[in-house]
């Protein structure tokens, strides 16, 4: 072999390593550990949006688990369906948006009907019952996690969880 076919095997060889590497990462609902280990792992089920009523707003629902020892937060999220999306907390009835929301280590953060949740606000179009919605959660320490919302029915109550409370 010459120095040319050497050095083209040895290219061919390093990006096919980088690229069994990259393929071997995290599956499309988390975000997982940074090689420097500092970010926390993050997934994200049960996800819906009841059905709008309108296009001018709409709430988004799910719980984000963490499966690791690094406490993070909820800081965002964008979506196709609006330009603005805000994150909004529940006290005493009353919701107001929010900065952010707390997703403790080896935790979860509940965003359920009647508490805490992502709103849509001037959505660009009113997705129906049975259409899939894009999010993209945004973190303080994680990557950005997409999630696909199923728009359910607008009474649509989640299942009770394993622990007996809802989603």
């Amino acid at each position: 072999m010459n120095a040319r076919t050497t050095r083209t095997l040895a290219a061919a060889l390093s990006l096919t390593a980088a690229l069994a590497i990259s393929g071997c990462s995290s599956d499309s609902g988390s975000a997982s550990e940074s090689a420097s280990g500092g970010a926390p792992k993050l997934t994200v089920s049960g996800g819906y949006m009841p059905e709008p009523v309108n296009d001018k707003m709409a709430g988004a629902f799910m719980v984000i688990k963490n499966d690791s020892k690094t406490a993070d937060k909820l800081t965002g999220a964008t979506s196709p369906l609006s330009d603005d999306l805000q994150v909004h907390e529940t006290k005493d009835q009353k919701m107001q948006q929010v900065q952010s929301m707390d997703v403790p280590a080896n935790g979860e953060l509940r965003l359920a009907r009647g508490g805490n949740h992502v709103m849509f606000m001037g959505l660009k179009n009113t997705p129906k019952v049975g259409d899939k919605v894009t999010i993209e959660l945004r973190f303080e320490k994680s990557g950005p996690v997409k999630v696909e919302l199923d728009v359910k029915e607008r009474t649509y109550k989640a299942p009770a969880s394993t622990d007996g409370t809802a989603h």
